[in-house]
């Protein structure tokens, strides 16, 4: 125990040596550093590192390798993240701008954790993509305010780690008879997120980080355009944080008041607001029209189906996350949805979407479609694989090169391959009416459906059993 608390204090010191070093010279604000690095949500953020931060340490070192390095990032991104809170204590709110460059070390160690999954498929390939994709949860830290563009931090955590759940699960089902230390450390790895990290937001941050009122002004990010041809700089944060809305909120002129505040501020007024309305005679009212009836005629019900709607589980989106993550969600009707401004350092995912297309134009490094209905999908080139889990009648076609394609508890499926993707390893579990076409040997010719088995024979012979596809008459 004595051990454990030298190592805290230890570490501890170090930190607010660099925290001088670099951001604060003067010697008020290290006394402010020094106030804030004993305040109680900081000692219970090094209590989370202590508990769980250690845990998944402890496990990756067990198995080595990609899994050890991914875990040696997780530990960084959270030691970061406590940097920058103590930071916060002695900092006032920054704008839009400031934010951006305050959060940029974060960023700098969620890019690190991607470069991870990139290249060629490891076999610790959802080790690695469970870490990366876990780590967006650190992004709570840039909550500003509801009309920020984010989730509440608590349910940011919670979102983030289902994002990431889906690779963890392949490893607890991957490993459950095969080897403990996977298993444990994707246990422990879930128990940071939750409910280590999202109990700690409950208790200290649930309205997001408590910025000083009289600390030290963040710096803000440069306004000069960088020069044409120059690399952007790495791992931005998502786009819907800094919206064109908040950087207008910043100028100096009063924004006119829209929406309700519009209307109230005009009812508040004393103004005769009822001026311009017409009186309603009897021969306007419904129930005296002929030409208005109760019964809706069949081309107004398509007429109003056919119109692009918007999903109950939350707004549409279509934005870049963190630089490295394409998000497109509770798009409903919509068959113009377009992604080409992407490249292999990307992945794709793409949730609750209804009677649309999207077009992914260029390469990517992952692309998964989760609980679509009568979803289409067309992309080009994939370095890992497409996944379709949870979808009902969907429709996905290869233009380039696909390694590998997965369809996990789907309903309904059509996969169009081109001459590039006829190699591809097509993985099915828990999924019915999986169709595979592909294209004619001529180049005039006609597409060749499959109908991939969805039920199977097994026979016990030889002492084991021999499992093969159902064979129907007529194919």
């Amino acid at each position: 125990m004595d051990e454990n608390l030298i190592k805290r204090l230890e570490s501890a010191v170090s930190r607010l040596e660099a925290l001088s070093a670099t951001g604060f010279r003067s010697g008020s604000v290290a006394e402010e550093v020094g106030d804030a690095a004993t305040d109680p949500s900081i000692v219970a953020y090094g209590d989370l590192e202590s508990q769980y931060v250690s845990r998944v340490m402890s496990a990756g070192e067990k198995i080595g390798g990609q899994v050890l390095d991914v875990s040696k990032v997780i530990a960084e991104a959270f030691s970061v993240q406590k940097e920058l809170l103590v930071k916060v204590k002695c900092t006032q709110k920054p704008e839009a701008s400031g934010l951006m460059e305050f959060i940029k070390p974060l960023n700098e160690v969620m890019a690190k954790a991607y470069a991870l999954t990139e290249g060629r498929r490891s076999e610790f390939f959802h080790h690695l993509k469970t870490g990366a994709d876990s780590l967006a949860a650190l992004a709570w830290i840039a909550y500003t305010g509801k009309d920020c563009g984010m989730s509440m931090p608590i349910a940011h955590v919670e979102e983030s780690w289902q994002t990431a759940e889906f690779y963890c699960n392949k490893i607890l089902v991957e490993y459950r008879n095969k080897d403990a230390n996977h298993v444990e450390w994707a246990k422990a790895l879930k128990e940071l997120y939750v409910p280590g990290l999202r109990d700690y937001v409950k208790s200290h941050c649930p309205l997001g980080p408590v910025w000083s009122a009289t600390g030290k002004t963040a710096g803000s990010a440069p306004t000069k355009a960088p020069a044409p041809g120059a690399p952007p700089p790495p791992g931005p944060p998502p786009a819907s944080l800094f919206s064109s809305e908040t950087n207008k909120s910043s100028s100096s002129a009063p924004a006119p008041k829209v929406g309700m505040s519009a209307v109230f501020q005009e009812i508040n007024s004393g103004k005769s607001v009822t001026s311009g309305l017409k009186k309603v005679t009897a021969d306007m009212k419904t129930k005296n029209r002929a030409d208005k009836s109760g019964v809706v005629s069949v081309a107004e019900k398509e007429g109003r189906a056919g119109s692009p709607s918007f999903s109950k589980s939350g707004p549409p989106k279509l934005e870049l996350q963190m630089g490295r993550k394409w998000v497109v969600e509770n798009q409903i009707g919509r068959n113009n949805l377009v992604i080409d401004d992407c490249d292999a350092k990307q992945s794709v995912y793409v949730f609750g979407c209804k009677n649309s297309v999207l077009q992914i134009q260029g390469k990517v490094n992952n692309i998964t479609v989760d609980k679509c209905t009568k979803m289409g999908v067309v992309f080009k080139d994939v370095v890992a694989a497409c996944e379709i889990v949870n979808c009902n009648g969907v429709e996905v076609q290869c233009q380039g090169s696909a390694p590998t394609i997965s369809v996990d508890n789907t309903s309904g499926c059509q996969l169009y391959l081109s001459k590039d993707s006829l190699e591809a390893s097509i993985t099915t579990a828990k999924s019915s009416e999986i169709n595979v076409l592909v294209p004619a040997s001529e180049a005039d010719g006609d597409w060749g459906e499959h109908a991939l088995p969805q039920q199977y024979i097994h026979v016990y012979k030889d002492g084991q059993f021999v499992t093969t596809p159902v064979s129907h008459s007529g194919n």
